[in-house]
């Protein structure tokens, strides 16, 4: 019985789990509240794995909502890439849900709550088979994400959130504008539809098509911080407390998933005159991404918007495995993907601890006081560098090392130099800040303020997520080769006109 309700559970735990957040008796107490999320989110995550074995196991889940059948009813479509981004979701939830009971949920109001709300729209723009739930779950985790921005309070957060509120408010917008142009030609949103209908569309309607396309390339590539609608992400991230940036650095891979599942799948190979309507864009804006981000990268003057910007040559190279469009290059970009996230969120981790040990000098690239525990540190913020660079043993080299062989032969003049040049870029700046950060000290540490337990547990997380991508890299490529040939190919209608809880064979 639950087997068969396993698509909609990562959706119903972090909704009702946030709900139950808000009441009595668990709104009372911190305690509570704390051993609650993270009981909560510790489900969340065993119902996401358990969700991948059985996906591994069996197939594609199809889940249609109140048995109301596609493309008229709401349904839930659990393929590989689905199943995999729900565990890294829920990861990323119980460790930034850890970190947070340390201290950081005082400084404001609801936010464990608001991390559930937040994982919730996250999740559901992972598992939905039609754009217009896509839309929904988009603006689920935006509102979150605006509550969560300005936590603590502050005027720098005020004025950060500004900017993300009106810009996503924009990208909204132009989300509903594309789906009314897209509605209007195709008569349907539901993804599996879409790519029967593509190849299929009256002459007349082309244009149109196009023009809805093109709007959805722009609203995901907001999403996503692709150049030149980037500007809003430096800024946010460094605004946001520690574990919020954690949670956040997932977000603009909701961009990116959006791209490989819209212009890869349903406008791909077999769109008839809108196949591969994006790539000729994709290609010169996810280079320059990538080349802005590594200047960005070298002028960055405190630890939290070094990572930001390395967020944003990691999305650059992944919208370059985005514009190869195939089976190998978007396996290397998932795996690259799942590294990439865990190890930003555990340096905006890091940066919140530091920035705790420094006093007013924060995580700015001066001389100032020495940290309180600069072993314990220094240790933590090499590991996350290792995979920041790319360097060997942590996942962060194989991920580079897949996306570097997916370009051969034809396109490794264009994505070899990028990718290295960025990977030069982390190395020489990390290496200036960890210099800075742990060497450059004067003066004692007078108020000594350490690690908490949860702290460290929570940061323990996420080393041993990257250390497990080691561990397990030979079963996970495969898996994700067959992820991408799942996303390629994508579902027909019979597929999806399955009972509730479903299943499509192989």
């Amino acid at each position: 019985m639950i087997l068969q309700h396993l698509p909609v559970l990562p959706l119903l735990i972090p909704l009702l789990g946030g709900i139950l957040l808000l009441l009595p008796p668990l709104a009372d107490s911190d305690r509570a509240q704390r051993w609650a999320g993270s009981a909560i989110a510790l489900a969340a995550l065993a119902a996401a794995l358990l969700l991948l074995w059985q996906v591994d196991a069996r197939g594609t889940l199809v889940y249609a909502v109140g048995e109301w059948h596609p493309p008229f009813g709401i349904v839930l479509v659990a393929d590989r890439m689905a199943a995999l981004l729900l565990v890294l979701t829920s990861l990323l939830l119980l460790s930034v849900q850890v970190f947070s009971s340390a201290g950081e949920d005082q400084k404001g109001r609801f936010l464990h709550p608001l991390l559930m709300f937040q994982a919730l729209g996250i999740q559901g723009s992972f598992l939905t088979g039609d754009i217009f739930n896509l839309f929904v779950f988009f603006e689920i985790l935006l509102i979150a994400s605006y509550a969560l921005l300005i936590h603590g309070g502050g005027k720098q957060k005020t004025q950060a959130n500004v900017h993300y509120v009106i810009l996503n408010l924009a990208g909204s917008a132009l989300f509903l504008f594309a789906l009314g142009i897209i509605y209007g030609t195709f008569g349907t949103l539901n993804m599996a539809d879409l790519q029967q209908k593509a190849a299929h569309l009256p002459a007349t309607d082309v244009q149109l098509a196009k023009a809805g396309a093109m709007l959805l390339l722009v609203v995901f590539g907001m999403k996503s911080a692709m150049l030149p609608l980037h500007f809003w992400l430096p800024r946010a991230y460094e605004a946001a407390p520690a574990p919020v940036a954690a949670l956040f650095a997932i977000m603009t891979k909701v961009g990116i998933y959006s791209l490989w599942r819209v212009h890869n799948s349903i406008f791909g190979e077999g769109a008839g005159e809108l196949a591969n309507i994006a790539q000729p864009w994709l290609w010169p804006l996810a280079w320059l991404t990538v080349v802005v981000g590594i200047v960005a990268v070298l002028a960055s003057q405190t630890l939290r918007t070094l990572t930001a910007n390395l967020i944003i040559v990691s999305v650059g190279s992944l919208l370059l495995m985005v514009a190869i469009n195939g089976a190998d290059a978007t396996a290397a970009g998932l795996y690259y993907l799942v590294h990439s996230t865990i190890a930003a969120a555990l340096m905006f981790l890091l940066a919140g601890l530091i920035i705790a040990q420094r006093g007013k000098a924060e995580d700015r690239f001066v001389q100032a006081r020495p940290v309180t525990q600069p072993v314990l540190l220094g240790g933590l913020f090499f590991i996350a560098s290792l995979a920041l660079i790319g360097m060997p043993p942590l996942s962060g080299f194989i991920g580079k090392a897949l996306m570097l062989k997916a370009a051969l032969p034809d396109s490794a003049g264009w994505i070899w130099p990028p990718i290295l040049l960025g990977s030069l870029a982390a190395l020489l700046m990390l290496s200036r800040a960890g210099s800075t950060l742990f060497w450059r000290v004067r003066g004692d540490n007078d108020e000594p303020v350490r690690v908490q337990p949860a702290q460290q547990l929570a940061v323990w997380i996420l080393v041993l997520a990257l250390v497990a991508l080691v561990i397990w890299a030979g079963w996970l490529t495969s898996f994700m080769q067959q992820a991408a040939l799942d996303m390629l190919n994508g579902l027909d209608l019979q597929q999806l006109l399955l009972p509730a809880g479903g299943y499509h064979a192989e």
